[in-house]
């Protein structure tokens, strides 16, 4: 749907400022209870996302025009739909939806900021987000043994990501990954060379053509190996995969699964023990993709009217509240020693790393504070390591710590399992 089929709910926006934080039933304390970064750094209006809806509306009706500072203001934004949340409990307006609209409609009108285009131009020139050579996709992989799916099956299809295939250090995240799973016997492959990026994180820059061509490419590709499991590590490839694929209308003859989903089944079935004995106190980092936004609604809900004044909309069953939360949490609580304390915000009320939307690459500074926000609130449980199940999560929150001098762990939640597993 384009920005202007949203025209009825950017003007229902009631200015109530529920998108600037968690539900206050969640509250827990002041100091935490923002859940939208944007707004919580900046404090102006407009970086929050009714203020964007408030704008983008004036600009469908030409009243405002294009400027340096409105580009600014849709783009420091990380797109983790915390404000979708909100809104939906007092107001349920398509808040992520018609945000990820006002940013194609920036796009399409050529209002983007340089630093988003020269990632994008990175990627069509080499299919992942880093603009890394394509023909090193699958160097973290060499030594493993492990099937590649292009020349013989595998049951399994681990989709490693851009970062995790590329950043130095996160490479050793895929490799353990693999490790673990051929040690619980699980026949699995990879696409080699042939993997490519997921697409996800254009789309939420506002490239939905980009989005569409790897999204039409990665479905083809996992159909015809013939893959019955698709299992990737990254939180916003798995998110957004579970979200928009299926929207496209294609077979997808696969069930896609998050690591951590796949790790707890495993445990379940008694293939994988958890047995070393870990003496830590650790707290968990929701990612916003796999808490929030790995769900899909097969309709974009339909519009009535109430009181014949109102337009709203009426969906099938409550969203953005039904993501992976128990999978991570599962696995963490059955490692010996290992003691779970959770921060304020958690689930579908977690607060962002950082990293999402284009903000790590185009505003580096804002995503360096909202990682260290969530750092200060990790440290208030008294833990003495976070745990998380996203590379861009992890890579984001380290960075935080290591640029502001702390000594908290940050570990991707198979660096534990590994640790643990007998």
């Amino acid at each position: 749907m384009a920005l202007e089929d949203y025209k009825n709910d950017l003007f229902r926006c009631a200015r109530c400022s529920h998108c600037k934080f968690i539900p206050f039933a969640q509250v827990k304390s002041w100091r935490f209870a923002y859940g939208c970064p944007s707004i919580a750094r900046y404090n102006f209006h407009i970086y929050s996302a009714g203020g964007r809806h408030v704008a983008a509306h004036a600009l469908l009706e030409g009243r405002i025009n294009y400027t340096e500072k409105l580009i600014d203001a849709v783009f420091a934004c990380q797109m983790g739909g915390l404000c979708d949340v909100s809104c939906k409990i007092v107001n349920d307006r398509e808040t992520l939806e018609m945000l990820r609209e006002i940013r194609a409609k920036f796009v399409k009108d050529g209002q983007v900021p340089l630093t988003i285009s020269a990632v994008i131009e990175g990627l069509r020139r080499e299919d992942n987000m880093l603009g890394q050579p394509r023909a090193d996709r699958a160097k973290w992989a060499e030594g493993l043994d492990v099937k590649d799916v292009t020349v013989e099956k595998a049951e399994v299809v681990y989709h490693a990501g851009c970062l995790y295939s590329y950043d130095p250090e996160l490479q050793h995240v895929p490799r353990i990954t693999v490790s673990i799973l051929k040690r619980a016997g699980v026949d699995v492959g990879i696409l080699g060379k042939r993997e490519m990026c997921c697409g996800v994180k254009a789309y939420d820059m506002g490239f939905q053509g980009e989005f569409l061509k790897y999204a039409e490419s990665n479905i083809d590709a996992w159909n015809n190996v013939g893959a019955q499991k698709v299992v990737l590590s990254c939180a916003d490839g798995y998110g957004l995969i579970k979200e928009l694929y299926p929207r496209l209308g294609k077979t997808m003859r696969f069930e896609v699964l998050h690591i951590s989903e796949f790790l707890d089944q495993l445990v379940q079935e008694g293939k994988l023990k958890l047995g070393r004995e870990l003496p830590i106190q650790v707290t968990y980092h929701d990612p916003c993709h796999l808490a929030r936004i790995a769900e899909w609604l097969p309709n974009p809900g339909k519009e009535h009217k109430v009181l014949n004044q109102l337009v709203i909309r009426e969906w099938d069953k409550v969203h953005r509240s039904q993501g992976v939360h128990e999978a991570p949490r599962n696995l963490l609580r059955r490692i010996p020693g290992l003691s779970l304390i959770e921060m304020e915000r958690i689930k579908e009320y977690t607060w962002c790393c950082g990293a999402g939307g284009g903000v790590k690459e185009a505003y580096p500074d804002f995503a360096l504070w909202t990682a260290s926000e969530r750092i200060n609130e990790a440290k208030a449980t008294g833990a003495s390591a976070l745990v998380t199940a996203c590379g861009w999560c992890r890579r984001n929150l380290k960075d935080a710590v290591s640029n502001n001098g702390g000594k908290l762990e940050v570990y991707d939640l198979v660096e534990l399992l590994e640790q643990a597993i007998v």
